[in-house]
């Protein structure tokens, strides 16, 4: 049963990427904080897309991510252990390519569907390389991610295309850290990025629905983001000073 609204979604992707950033700030040696920590990005650029196809004005949902991006770079940065860091943006910039990739492929929707197709192969690895250019959180793994979820939003098969997608990109892209895992007597290398396609449990769990709604609800996520590194970022301060 598809119980979680829009609302919800965003609630439960916020609180583990809060564990995530606790660990980097504060606890370094509690390696599960960050391995619960994978489910989170993929929910959001699940929830990017839905936001891009239910708001009424896309271009104004572009902006208003960008500004939020701004404002979070410095929380961000800080949280990470300086002011000025070119070589890493948040994650809000990686939503603002995301967003500006699919206004683009809506534009080549229009025309005809060639010209849309034609489009999808240009832009796969060529967001793949611009996500690296630009440094964004997750690189191009990240706007794959996105792409991802607006390619196959919506088709008959598209959760099997989503689970290979989500899969090929955190077990073999992403790699990383590795547990060892033994299951009758047979031990199992799994990948701790590989723990983000437990995201798309609660994303197949999605209705629909938006949830409370009004400006207190819609801007609470975007404050949360820049606020909450903010917080940990002082508290590192405290607790290493």
């Amino acid at each position: 049963m598809k119980c979680l609204d829009s609302f919800k979604l965003k609630i439960l992707a916020a609180v583990i990427m809060l564990l995530d950033h606790s660990w980097a700030a504060l606890f370094p040696d509690q390696e599960w904080l960050t391995a619960v920590g994978r489910i989170a990005f993929p929910i959001f650029a699940f929830q990017t897309v839905e936001g891009f196809f239910h708001t009424h004005d896309r271009k104004n949902y572009l902006k208003r991510m960008f500004v939020f991006a701004l404002i979070s770079e410095i929380p961000f940065n800080l949280m990470n252990g300086g002011i000025i860091y070119p070589f890493h943006q948040n994650v809000m910039f990686t939503f603002c390519l995301g967003i500006i990739m699919m206004l683009l492929l809506e534009k080549a929707k229009e025309k005809s569907r060639i010209v849309f197709i034609i489009a999808v192969m240009i832009t796969i690895p060529v967001s793949f390389l611009l996500g690296f250019v630009t440094f964004v959180d997750y690189f191009g793994y990240g706007l794959w991610t996105v792409l991802i979820f607006y390619l196959f939003r919506n088709l008959k098969y598209g959760r099997i295309a989503e689970l290979a997608g989500i899969v090929y990109i955190n077990w073999f892209m992403i790699g990383g850290l590795v547990f060892n895992v033994p299951i009758f007597g047979h031990t199992f290398e799994i990948p701790e990025q590989g723990i983000a396609v437990l995201a798309l449990i609660p994303i197949w769990l999605y209705n629909g629905k938006k949830g409370p709604s009004g400006k207190a609800a819609k801007y609470f996520f975007y404050i949360f983001y820049p606020a909450h590194m903010l917080v940990l970022a002082c508290a590192n301060m405290i607790m290493y000073s």
